[in-house]
């Protein structure tokens, strides 16, 4: 029976992986693909690109254009490098609102001022009515890499702390109030925001930070496993040091839904050395993006590549590769 591709292969879990090793990989290997981080390393350049479909299009906290400028600025970042510019391409559907067009590119406009960076390039593309969903946005990168910073698996080791920026899950919570008309606190809305200027104060108060990632699709759970199968090391957390907001713990009790598989678009995973730990987590409270931050956990000899988490009754859970989609077109 031939395969066919599900939501599932967009949520940034296991079938995602799988479409990555058996499809691109094979087709695309090299170097620099094959680090498999949030951008690729050329020279002493950053790239990265990303498309954005999330639903519904405008929601608390943002919009797909802002979502967009702040997803690829953060990839660019987490890589080490300082975002400079950024190309943006648009598919429309014909009928869209002339109005929420230009609510969507000021948003872009606004969150790349904040971020720093310029947008200088890009392409429009109009299809008929019923042929997409709107809008769709593609987003690409190009960041320059801060000197004697060495982001990669290769340098993360036992005993190094995980760090998280603030609460998880706001953004996947957020969108699903908004999809399916959920009442919740005004206090809940997507955390999406642009995190390089943080980023760069981390790097810069410790150069030798390990590895960097923003949590998105698949929350902290995929991206912690894919952290500890590259570097073939284990990481167990400690579950009442992850900062959560109690309604977002209650829609989790609520749904069925794990907190730690949920998607972010302004949360950061730091692994970094165990003797830098309180000094950079710092620096992260100094900022309006980082004030929530914690350390949650810490690289273990044992267990490699898996994530443990170890409970607030005291017994020691798996954290697994998120495998199904818990909220479709989530960025």
């Amino acid at each position: 029976m031939r395969k066919k591709i599900t939501l599932a292969h967009g949520a940034g879990g296991k079938f995602s992986a799988d479409l990555i090793h058996e499809i691109i990989l094979p087709e695309f290997n090299n170097k620099f693909l094959n680090e498999l981080h949030d951008g690729a390393k050329i020279g002493q350049l950053a790239m990265t690109t990303d498309s954005y479909v999330v639903r519904p299009i405008f929601f608390r906290g943002g919009n797909i254009g802002k979502l967009s400028i702040c997803g690829t600025v953060n990839d660019l970042a987490v890589t080490g490098a300082v975002p400079k510019f950024l190309s943006a391409a648009v598919i429309i559907e014909e009928g869209f609102d002339f109005d929420d067009l230009k609510k969507i590119v000021r948003s872009m406009s606004l969150a790349a001022e904040e971020a720093g960076i310029k947008i200088v390039t890009g392409d429009t593309k109009v299809v008929g009515k019923g042929q997409a969903d709107g809008i769709f946005i593609n987003t690409a990168g190009v960041g320059e890499l801060i000197e004697g910073v060495g982001i990669s698996a290769k340098n993360i080791s036992a005993g190094m702390k995980i760090l998280i920026s603030g609460t998880i899950g706001d953004h996947s919570v957020t969108i699903l109030s908004e999809r399916h008309g959920l009442e919740l606190p005004e206090n809940i809305q997507s955390d999406c925001a642009p995190l390089n200027k943080m980023i760069f104060e981390m790097l810069k108060v410790e150069p030798k930070i390990a590895m960097l990632r923003d949590a998105t699709r698949g929350g902290i759970a995929a991206v912690l496993n894919e952290i500890a199968e590259v570097a073939g090391v284990g990481i167990l957390l400690e579950e009442n040091k992850i900062p959560i907001r109690e309604e977002v713990r209650g829609v989790c009790d609520i749904l069925g839904f794990d907190a730690l598989e949920l998607a972010n678009e302004g949360k950061i995973i730091a692994v970094v050395p165990e003797n830098s730990a309180e000094k950079i987590l710092s620096v992260m409270k100094n900022f309006e993006y980082g004030k929530n931050s914690a350390i949650i956990g810490e690289v273990v000899e044992n267990s490699a590549g898996r994530v443990g988490l170890k409970t607030s009754v005291g017994g020691i859970r798996i954290v697994d590769m998120p495998v199904g989609n818990l909220v479709p077109r989530i960025c």
